[in-house]
């Protein structure tokens, strides 16, 4: 029996060995026949080469724009006196919030609204100067693009136009289709590049690459400023509009008061060294004076209310700080020359290396 397992185990050492023997065999005849073909694979590699240099030499180059930014917000931490100011405010009824969290506009929500829809065609539509002459920024895409070019044989869309100020609901069908497409291919993610630095911070980085600088530059900072607008005014919105409406509450007491104590200041004025016997007609002078009290509770009320009002909006307010932002000369980007001559000599020449493989092993099987 242990002879028999002696001589299993020396069949499979041998059978390694012929296996090792053979692998070695076949890349020596391999080696030696690619050897063979050495000048088709060189011209190969020359015509590659060169495709590789015309490539690099006609691809427009492209610039990166950057930009970077913090967000703040209070998170209710300002101290003892804010405290004091929303329990003042809660003892008049008034609820003055008590800041919410993050929501859509968290870091981490922050780059796709970035790329929403209603942002990206905000920013384009948005009227820009270009060498003194205003248009959009959608105009100005079309134009470097060389849009308008290919349209010239398209009656729908020749005379298609982005002017500045005019209202979105106003476009036509063409005009959305358009708008849609262009949109589609600038959150492209290799164009639009929306990341957060850390996420503990909360610091954001846009970088916006295209085939002209200046658009670059333009796209990434009116980004970051209609997100940096919107972002503020929907975080805000509810505490403004409490302030407005308390704004307007007060204007109209102001002006009720300042009626009052006129018509105190003139039945006093029209009874003066009125007989006393005559009691009846200082009325009139009586209810004017509790006008003038009540107006004056009621404005001293709305004026604490309105101050209070001011204080949570300022603490609603979420403060954007500007870090770094896109300067001309932008950072360019091109394919080397050199590096497209080695890359297109190494593929073409890989590419008719593996071509001799395939004849030849298909050969060999119509022989066998």
């Amino acid at each position: 029996m242990a002879l028999d397992n002696n001589h299993i185990e020396n069949s499979n050492i041998d059978n390694d060995e012929i296996s090792l023997k053979e692998l070695i065999l076949k890349i020596k005849e391999w080696s030696a026949f690619l050897t063979t073909k050495w000048k088709s694979i060189f011209i190969f590699g020359i015509i590659g080469g060169a495709i590789g240099l015309s490539i690099a030499f006609f691809e427009k180059p492209t610039y990166k724009a950057v930009l970077t930014f913090a967000m703040e917000e209070d998170k209710g931490g300002s101290g003892e006196g804010l405290s004091g100011a929303l329990g003042l405010a809660s003892s008049f009824g008034i609820d003055l919030g008590g800041g919410g969290g993050g929501g859509a506009f968290a870091a981490s929500n922050l780059a796709e609204l970035m790329k929403s829809r209603l942002l990206v065609e905000k920013v384009l539509l948005e009227p820009i100067k270009i060498k003194d002459k205003e248009t959009t920024l959608l105009e100005y895409y079309i134009q470097i693009n060389g849009l308008r070019k290919n349209w010239e044989n398209i009656p729908e869309l020749k005379n298609v136009q982005f002017l500045p100020n005019k209202y979105r609901a106003s476009f036509t069908l063409k005009q959305d289709s358009i708008l849609k497409g262009i949109y589609k291919s600038l959150i492209d993610k290799e164009k639009l590049i929306i990341m957060q630095k850390d996420k503990k911070v909360s610091i954001l980085s846009i970088e916006v690459i295209s085939e002209d600088e200046l658009f670059s530059k333009l796209f990434c900072e009116n980004l970051a400023n209609n997100t940096s607008e919107f972002y503020i005014e929907t975080k805000s919105k509810k505490a403004k509009n409490n302030v407005d409406v308390l704004q307007k509450q007060l204007d109209s007491v102001k002006n009720a008061l300042n009626g009052s104590i006129s018509g105190a200041s003139t039945e006093v004025d029209n009874f003066y060294n009125l007989n006393p016997a005559y009691n009846v007609k200082t009325a009139r002078g009586k209810q004017r004076q509790i006008d003038v009290q009540a107006n004056t509770a009621i404005f001293t009320n709305l004026t604490v209310q309105l101050e209070l009002a001011k204080i949570t909006l300022r603490k609603e307010t979420p403060l954007i700080q500007l870090i770094d932002s896109p300067i001309l000369p932008l950072e360019k980007y091109k394919f080397s020359k050199l590096k497209s001559i080695m890359l297109g000599g190494f593929l073409a020449g890989f590419l008719i290396v593996l071509y001799l493989i395939v004849v030849r092993i298909y050969y060999n099987i119509l022989k066998n």
